[in-house]
């Protein structure tokens, strides 16, 4: 098995004047699971429906299991596991309907896919449910169905586009548990997610994307150590000019950044300045709602890179084109 699941060079897909994916180069390797974060519009989803084939790249290449997704699209399906955003699932079929059928689709003979339908119980817990409407299932049920789907032909890799959107903090862990059950048995996962503590949880590497362009990647560790600081976030009702002002003459400050009503300070020693920065914003009479302080977060090295947050607005939508 080749050492690169998925290979990108210079990859851009533009709608019109809208360059949603512009000059984009990823090495994947096999058996990683890799994190692509960004803000929702950023190009996340454009780029996943090009690598699976859904959509033509404008120019540049793309190889995913060793075959290039422009030139040799079925080879690539062959070989892909897909669950997008909104699964596609007909609320009249059963679980077990459905898998049989997609068993069908890809060429399993009957044995073979009640083979994959045992070993996928096991793997994505779906129980007695199986038999049952999909129109009975919750959110998370249709979720981990969509998974299951996308799994019974034994693909080499995996795209989950948003996997949690729009899940209860219980289902969103059941994923991420059946995320790394998946990836213990060899497949490698492409995942595109805006929510942190997700690609902080799972992702061997991360890759940040912001308005089509891949502006960093690494190690989650390694991307927040590159910070170098602790993090305080004062939140003020009004005056974060001023208040910023005043926090940037506290000895131990590194830096002051204002967005809206909202000081992101960093310091070396965030515990030695905690209270310093706190007497300096009473000093300067500005009203505090709350001060904290915390280690670096994948949003402050967005923060640091692009000047806004990665994650807006919880929303189920990814915006991207």
């Amino acid at each position: 098995m080749a050492d690169t699941a998925v290979r990108t060079e210079d990859l851009r897909r533009f709608f019109d004047e809208t360059r949603a994916v512009d000059g984009v180069d990823l090495d994947v390797k096999t058996g990683e699971i890799y994190g692509f974060l960004g803000p929702n519009g950023a190009g996340k989803s454009t780029l996943v429906h090009v690598l699976c084939t859904l959509l033509l790249p404008t120019s540049g290449r793309a190889e995913v299991a060793g075959f290039d997704v422009a030139r040799q699209p079925v080879d690539v399906r062959l070989r892909i596991g897909v669950a997008l955003q909104e699964a596609s699932l007909d609320p009249a079929q059963t679980g077990i309907e459905l898998l049989r059928l997609q068993g069908r689709l890809y060429g399993l003979t009957k044995a073979e896919t009640e083979q994959r339908l045992r070993e996928l119980t096991q793997l994505v817990d779906i129980g007695p449910a199986l038999g049952h409407r999909i129109k009975t299932y919750s959110g998370g049920m249709r979720r981990r169905l969509d998974l299951a789907a996308a799994l019974v032909h034994n693909p080499q890799v995996l795209f989950l586009d948003e996997p949690t959107t729009g899940l209860d903090p219980a289902s969103r862990v059941r994923v991420w548990d059946e995320v790394r059950r998946l990836n213990a048995e060899g497949i490698t996962i492409f995942l595109t997610t805006q929510y942190l503590e997700e690609a902080d949880a799972l992702a061997h590497r991360v890759g940040i994307i912001n308005n089509g362009h891949l502006i960093t990647e690494g190690t989650p560790t390694d991307l927040k150590r590159s910070l170098g600081s602790d993090v305080i976030i004062a939140r003020v009702d009004d005056g974060a000019e001023r208040a910023c002002n005043a926090v940037r003459e506290v000895p131990g400050v590194d830096q002051v950044d204002v967005h809206g009503e909202e000081l992101t300070v960093r310091a070396l020693d965030g515990s030695a300045v905690l209270s310093p920065v706190a007497i300096a914003l009473d000093g300067c009479g500005v009203r505090v709602r709350d001060l904290t302080l915390r280690e670096p977060t994948l949003d402050d090295v967005f923060l640091e890179l692009t000047g806004g947050h990665i994650q807006q607005e919880e929303t189920s939508d990814d915006g991207d084109h």
